[in-house]
C-alpha cells in the first residue's frame, strides 16, 4: 500500500513538473547571402530555481560542416510571471559557402537532465554575377573626403577661442601683477640699548667735549640726556616739564636724596642757561658725577637687548595687497577654466574621429 503512495505521488507530482520544462530552437532568416550573419536562439523554458547549462561556444567553431559561429554566445533571462524563466542564449551564425546546412538539435542540460531543441535549416546563397555583360557592373569607388560642415564644427572652434581669450587674460593679469612692487611685510629685529645704557653713552661724550664746549651747552646737553632718560625709565614727557615739574614728579616715586642732587643740577643748569650764570670745573664734574649716580641708582637691569619692529601698513597698502591678492585667484580660476575648456574640445575631436 505504500508503495502504491509513492507511486502515485511522483505520477502526479514529479513528472509534471520535468514534462513541464522545453527546449526549442528558432532562427531569424532561413536564407542568407554568402558571407552574411543571421542569429539563431536556444530558448529553455524552466521554473524558478532550476539551474540551466547551455553548451559553450567560441568564436570560428563550426556548428555543422561549414557553418560557424561568430562570436562568443550570450546568454539573457526572461521572468515571465507565471513561475516560469525563458533562459535564452543567443548564436550569430555565418558562411563562405553556398549550400543547405542542416543544423542539429541543440542539448540543454536542465538540473542535470538532457533536453534537445527542434532541428533547423539555414540556406546560403551565392550572388549571381552576369559575366557576359560586366559593364553593368563597377568597381570600387574612391575614398571621398566628407564635405565640411560649420554646424559640426561650430562649438570646436567658438570653445576653442574663447579658451584662447581666457588664457590671453591670463598672461596680461600676470604681467600686470608682475609689474606692481609687492609689499614686503616682514618683523625687523633690531639691537635695543636700555634707556640708562644711552644716557650713560651721551655722559661719556659730553665729558670727553667738555673743554671745547661752553657751559650753557654743556648743562644744555646734560640735562637733555637727563630728560631723555627720565622719559624712557619713568614714562611721563620729562622733555616737555619743567625742572620742577620733573622733580615734583619724581619726588612721587624715587629716592629723595638722589632726587635732591639732581635737583639742584637741574637748578644750576637753569641758572647757566637763562641767567648767564658761570660755575667752576669742579661743579662741572659734581653735577656730572650727580647725574651718573642718578641713572645708576635708577635703572633697571636685565633689560632685553632686542626689539621686534612691526612693519605699519597703510589703508593704500592694504588695498593694494587685497587686489594682488584677488588678481592671483582670478588668474588661477581662469586657467583652470580655459584647460577644461581645450580638454573639452580634444574630447569632442575625438568623438568626431570616432
Amino acid at each position: 500500500m505504500r508503495r502504491s503512495i509513492v507511486l502515485i505521488y511522483i505520477i502526479t507530482c514529479v513528472i509534471p513538473m520535468f514534462s513541464q520544462v522545453s527546449v526549442e530552437a528558432i532562427i531569424d532568416s532561413t536564407q542568407i547571402l554568402v558571407g552574411n550573419q543571421t542569429d539563431m536562439h536556444v530558448t529553455a523554458n524552466i521554473r524558478k530555481g532550476q539551474k540551466v547549462s547551455f553548451k559553450s561556444w567560441k568564436p570560428q567553431e563550426f556548428i555543422a560542416p561549414g557553418l560557424e559561429v561568430v562570436k562568443v554566445p550570450t546568454v539573457d533571462t526572461l521572468d515571465t510571471g507565471d513561475g516560469f524563466l525563458r533562459i535564452t542564449q543567443h548564436l550569430r551564425l555565418t558562411s563562405f559557402e553556398d549550400s543547405l546546412y542542416y543544423i542539429p538539435a541543440q542539448k540543454v542540460k536542465v538540473d542535470g537532465r538532457e533536453y534537445t531543441s527542434n532541428n533547423l535549416a539555414l540556406k546560403v546563397l551565392t550572388v549571381q554575377v552576369d559575366t557576359l555583360r560586366p559593364e553593368r557592373y563597377y568597381g570600387a569607388a574612391d575614398v571621398q573626403d566628407n564635405p565640411f560642415l560649420w554646424t559640426e564644427w561650430e562649438s570646436i572652434v567658438w570653445l576653442s577661442v574663447v579658451a584662447m581669450a581666457i588664457y590671453l587674460m591670463c598672461v596680461l593679469a600676470w604681467l600686470r601683477l608682475r609689474s606692481g612692487k609687492p609689499i614686503h611685510l616682514k618683523v625687523r629685529i633690531i639691537k635695543r640699548i636700555p634707556p640708562h645704557q644711552r644716557a650713560l653713552n651721551t655722559i661719556d661724550e659730553i665729558k670727553e667735549k667738555a673743554a671745547a664746549v661752553d657751559e650753557k651747552t654743556y648743562y644744555t646737553r646734560l640735562t637733555d640726556a637727563l630728560r631723555r632718560y627720565i622719559e624712557e625709565r619713568f614714562g611721563f614727557s620729562a622733555m616737555e616739564m619743567t625742572s620742577a615739574e620733573i622733580i615734583s614728579r619724581l619726588n612721587e616715586e624715587n629716592d629723595r636724596e638722589k632726587i635732591t642732587e639732581l635737583a639742584m643740577l637741574f637748578e644750576t643748569a637753569d641758572l647757566v642757561k637763562f641767567a648767564k650764570h658761570t660755575v667752576g670745573i669742579s661743579e662741572n664734574d659734581r653735577n656730572l658725577v650727580s647725574a651718573v649716580e642718578f641713572i645708576n641708582s635708577t635703572k633697571l637691569e636685565n633689560q632685553p637687548v632686542e626689539e621686534k619692529v612691526m612693519p605699519q601698513v597703510t589703508e593704500q597698502e592694504k588695498q593694494t595687497m587685497r587686489m594682488r591678492l584677488s588678481l592671483k585667484w582670478a588668474i588661477g580660476i581662469m586657467i583652470i577654466v580655459a584647460t577644461a575648456l581645450v580638454a573639452y574640445v580634444g574630447w569632442l575631436m575625438y568623438d568626431m574621429r570616432m
